[in-house]
């Protein structure tokens, strides 16, 4: 038996070299510590890791009995979708296009049939949308007025319906649910995520007429007393929205490696330059083109973002749409 170049004879035996390397006892015993270290280390770390195994089964078990769900299909499905397209994707985008052309005919019949002269409709809207502040230089003509009717009513769906947990038809109770959502995200965004969609589970099905009106009148007061003869198609938007809002907080987050997010609506405000990160131009815009600054005539279709917890990360889903002043007065030269 060869010991680091020594050739021992018998137990006892006289220990003869051999030619060829050889270490001192001193390395040696130093290369034996060290592979002791060594050892020890990757010891601890596969006890680490057995550890979070541990606790990570721990986590899915409380999930699956707080959704009710088969833990194991239901993260082998979530592997399945995570870093790739899913379903819900493709349905947030047909929806979302469905309720823009139903606001989009909305705000065309009130135009062809205004229930008032269109400066009344006109002052109206910059009213509750401005609320005081300096309006735009624009004229109102039926074009202008129908844009900022689509605008008015992506602002209400945004932060009336989406932005606002809507679970009962309590407006009141409403918004204690949405600060406590925002609460728990702050400290755990996996919970939040839990207990956001396992709340809606139990939502209302569609908005009450009570509640409806009680959005309408905190979003547009000025505008409503012309739209009496209206209030029907704007309950049946609205209802529509809330259906989009539950299908945005009540889904599971497909984000990869990031956390738990969540869904929040944006609409710029008029007269703002344009930022290309945040918005879709739904007519052409010769200034954009030519790189000149030009700036938000209407928002006829609110934005999405997917709010993370990472380093407070806002990722934009799908821009705003929106019409620049200079096509929206005519001036696109």
């Amino acid at each position: 038996m060869a010991y680091n170049g020594i050739q021992a004879n018998g137990l006892y035996g006289q220990q003869q070299l051999v030619p060829g390397d050889f270490v001192s006892g001193e390395q040696y015993r130093y290369a034996l510590a060290n592979f002791r270290i060594a050892h020890e280390k990757v010891e601890s770390q596969r006890k680490q890791l057995e550890e979070q195994e541990r606790q990570v089964a721990q986590l899915r078990e409380r999930i699956a009995t707080l959704e009710g769900d088969d833990d194991q299909s239901r993260w082998q499905k979530i592997g399945e979708k995570a870093g790739g397209s899913s379903v819900d994707d493709f349905s947030i985008k047909n929806t979302a296009s469905q309720l823009e052309k139903q606001i989009n005919r909305w705000a065309a019949e009130v135009v062809r049939l205004p229930p008032a002269p269109l400066e009344e409709v006109y002052d109206a809207l910059l009213e509750d949308i401005l609320n005081g502040e300096q309006p735009p230089a624009l004229d109102p003509q039926p074009m202008v007025v129908q844009n900022l009717l689509r605008h008015i009513m992506s602002e209400m769906i945004s932060e009336g319906v989406i932005n606002c947990l809507i679970v009962t038809n309590s407006q009141e109770a409403n918004l204690h649910v949405t600060r406590i959502h925002e609460h728990i995200f702050d400290r755990d965004p996996t919970v939040a995520s839990v207990w956001r969609r396992q709340t809606f589970t139990a939502a209302v099905e569609n908005c009450s007429t009570e509640m409806t009106g009680l959005i309408i009148s905190e979003h547009m007061p000025s505008l409503e007393q012309l739209l009496l003869d209206n209030l029907k198609a704007m309950h049946d938007i609205l209802n529509s929205a809330y259906s989009f809002s539950r299908m945005l907080h009540g889904s599971k987050s497909t984000t990869s490696g990031m956390g738990d997010a969540f869904y929040r609506a944006f609409v710029p405000e008029l007269s703002v330059v344009l930022s290309p990160r945040q918005v879709e131009l739904v007519k052409r815009c010769v200034r954009s083109e030519r790189n000149e600054v030009c700036r938000v005539g209407a928002c006829v279709f609110p934005g999405l973002v997917k709010v993370t917890q990472i380093e407070g990360q806002q990722n934009v889903v799908r821009k705003a749409h929106v019409v620049c002043e200079c096509a929206l007065s005519s001036r696109n030269v």
